[in-house]
């Protein structure tokens, strides 16, 4: 029988518009979290410490700081959560009982409720030697999306967003209704601050539930502890596996690492010299569109157009500026200001038709291709290393560079496929390899002129390890989650022509190899038929034993000197 059909209520445009309501960012990522990379309790867990690591590593390199971090994963008691976990009210303490059970039944108050699955909660304490976090900027880092000082900033960093961190506090409070807890301290004779902060979600601003002095041992750093429902599990997405690629890709950075079991994992620091800082740049010509030109004419504090075109971009002297204006037709001495929108557009047209230098690469802070190989030598037992650091490139304005390390043969099983360590910035990316640029130039490159073994649309099969790292002013993520490169021609390009040179070097070593093996198995056979050839010359030259034991003798010292040779 069918169901009975609902009777359509007319709307009008009244009623309509009584439902419409501004959505905050913290509302739309609390419905979207997918989007930041809290889609699964085992990503949660990996993209909370993955973003309190990027940014105390960022904190101690901006302030010369040699980063010495620490980072460990605690299993939680649950709470008793009476309250909704997106209220702003202070969480309740534990509850009574062994593990966190209330009463004769064994059940918490809000059994059933979201967020009270308490098989799988941790708390997860992330702590550094940086430079600290002064008290104003303590509740906006945390507890609001979308505030940083690394968005607008046109210089290589781990963060762009201003979104991760406060994320992680967010899906925190989510799943489990704690707040987060973060201490600081910006030197010896500053005093240490202790915040307890919930985000409130319809503002998009943090709700300060205490934040007063206390004692801390350290003379600056900084140290979150964020509680949340999670799943620790070992293998290639797991947090172990990010933070021992995390130590390859930063040699200056020592790690120690306790995980649930309680088991503390040291990675001591490869090299005490940080890398070369980076300096901000301004906007590239090329990389700019209309509505962002028109914005930046609207904003510009210049008082003619000649003098905005020196001011704002890098790489417009006198010249270039006057070649651009003439070829877009605009008068140098014409307020930016007073420009109409036919104008903006033969601007922009100008650009493009202008050939302008390359963007500086100051801004960049790459790895370097000793400290490329430092890095695979201490995470990878291998029997030849090479690397190689492409020259800079440009795509749409922004300045970046390719590097490239093998690790070939050694105790890497032989008959699997290569492993592939994706970076960006420094930051080992762990999902969405088939979406990313970096995945697409391995599978394209022709491994089997290099001796390797490789199915078309596959990996290369052998002992082989792959490094891949982008550094950019602005990496061009696939998602808010930040775990796959675009497909920018210009990057897969430049990541194609690193790959083959390092594969020329592999190439020759795989080859040389080979020589030595097919010589190796010659003179194994010449080994085994030296006694029968002392034997037969016994026969035809009629010698004493003495003399075949001499021959035999001489005939294998021949060959142990050929085959040092």
């Amino acid at each position: 029988m069918a169901a009975p059909q609902r009777k359509r209520v007319e709307k009008n445009a009244q009623t309509m518009a009584a439902k419409q309501r501004e959505i905050s960012i913290s509302e739309f990522f609390t419905k979207n979290r997918h989007l930041l990379g809290f889609d699964s309790p085992a990503k949660a867990l990996l993209t909370t410490i993955k973003e309190a690591v990027d940014n105390s590593l960022d904190a101690c390199e901006e302030a010369g700081i040699a980063p010495v971090l620490e980072v460990e994963i605690r299993p939680d008691k649950p709470v008793n959560l009476g309250v909704e976990l997106a209220s702003q009210e202070e969480p309740a303490a534990e509850t009574n009982g062994k593990n966190g059970k209330n009463g004769k039944n064994g059940k918490t108050a809000a059994a059933g409720k979201p967020g009270t699955k308490n098989e799988e909660r941790y708390k997860i304490i992330i702590e550094d030697n940086g430079p600290g976090i002064v008290k104003a900027q303590i509740p906006k880092i945390f507890g609001k999306l979308l505030y940083g000082s690394k968005f607008h900033s046109l210089k290589q960093s781990r963060g762009q967003q201003g979104i991760g961190i406060s994320a992680a506090g967010m899906y925190g409070q989510l799943t489990t209704g704690q707040p987060v807890t973060i201490y600081s301290r910006t030197g010896k004779k500053n005093p240490a601050h202790r915040f307890q902060i919930m985000l409130d979600m319809k503002k998009n601003e943090p709700n300060i539930l205490t934040g007063d002095e206390t004692i801390w041992e350290k003379d600056h750093g900084t140290r979150i502890e964020i509680h949340l429902t999670g799943s620790y599990k070992r293998g290639q997405h797991s947090v172990d596996t990010y933070l021992e690629q995390t130590a390859i890709a930063n040699p200056h950075l020592h790690l120690t690492y306790r995980n649930p079991k309680g088991e503390a994992i040291i990675y001591p620091n490869a090299t005490k010299t940080l890398p070369p800082e980076s300096v901000e740049i301004k906007p590239h010509p090329y990389g700019v569109e209309l509505g962002i030109l028109a914005r930046m004419l609207k904003e510009t504090k210049s008082r003619n157009i000649n003098a905005f075109m020196k001011d704002e971009f890098c790489r417009v002297g006198p010249k270039t500026a006057e070649q651009i204006l003439g070829t877009a037709g605009i008068p140098p001495r014409k307020n930016p200001k007073r420009l109409l929108r036919d104008d903006i557009q033969n601007l922009l047209d100008g650009i493009a038709e202008t050939k302008i230098a390359s963007p500086p690469t100051d801004c960049l802070s790459p790895i370097g291709e000793d400290l490329v190989m430092a890095g695979l030598k201490t995470g990878v037992e291998a029997e030849f290393y090479t690397s190689v650091t492409r020259p800079a490139a440009v795509y749409r304005g922004n300045p970046f560079q390719i590097e490239v390390g093998l690790a070939y043969g050694g105790k890497l099983p032989a008959d699997e496929l290569a492993k592939v360590l994706r970076y960006a910035n420094r930051v080992p990316l762990l999902y969405q390899a088939s979406a990313c640029a970096v995945h697409k130039s391995v599978l394209t490159s022709n491994w089997r002129s290099y001796g390797l073994q490789q199915s078309r649309g596959a990996l290369p099969t052998g002992p082989l390890v792959i490094l891949i790292h982008m550094a950019s002013v602005w990496v061009p993520f696939t998602s808010e989650s930040k775990e796959a490169v675009a497909h920018y021609p210009e990057i897969i390009k430049e990541m194609k022509l690193a790959l083959q040179e390092a594969g020329r070097r592999l190439g020759k070593h795989v080859k040389r190899r080979a020589r030595e093996k097919d010589a190796l198995k010659k003179q194994s056979y010449i080994q085994k038929y030296i006694p029968h050839i002392g034997e037969a010359l016994q026969e035809i030259l009629a010698i004493d034993d003495a003399e075949k034991d001499e021959v035999i003798a001489t005939l294998t010292d021949t060959l142990e000197r050929s085959r040092k040779l």
